[in-house]
């Protein structure tokens, strides 16, 4: 099962940009891979760019499809995202006009990470399997992860 998040920077406009991750997105794995590999508004801005993906950090690439009609996965020495658009999906990445649409947004995912225009990674619990909370800020676990 998936831990589905999504990774936005907030513009100067107080907008975001944002993209689906789709596995690992508690903040003990995607968070610190968030600040250790895309540590920068130049990095995240990268990342973002790439559209929604199915992993930030993985050698795995997509592959040929299999006899089933699956797409096969290719593991390769490079890390880096692992992008729905890499094998032919459109997934652009989404604009909303304000962090509180951002965060408002129904999406089912269960981690919502910004930059912000403070240059720092936040997190925040969406609370998506408890309709009565709203989000919370949680904190990102210090340390970078192997590779």
């Amino acid at each position: 099962m998936a831990t589905r998040a999504r990774i936005g920077i907030q513009l100067k406009d107080d907008s975001v940009l944002s993209v689906y991750h789709h596995w690992d997105g508690y903040p003990e794995w995607l968070g610190r891979i968030l600040k250790t590999h895309y540590n920068s508004k130049e990095k995240a801005s990268e990342l973002i760019d790439g559209g929604d993906m199915s992993s930030a950090w993985t050698n795995e690439r997509w592959g040929s499809v299999n006899e089933y009609g699956g797409q096969m996965k290719e593991e390769t020495a490079e890390y880096g995202p692992q992008y729905y658009s890499q094998r032919g999906e459109e997934c652009p990445p989404r604009y909303d006009d304000s962090i509180f649409d951002y965060l408002e947004k129904d999406n089912n995912e269960e981690y919502a990470y910004v930059w912000t225009i403070n240059n720092k990674w936040v997190c925040m619990n969406m609370n998506q399997f408890d309709n009565t909370k709203k989000p919370e800020k949680v904190s990102i676990p210090s340390g970078a992860l192997a590779c």
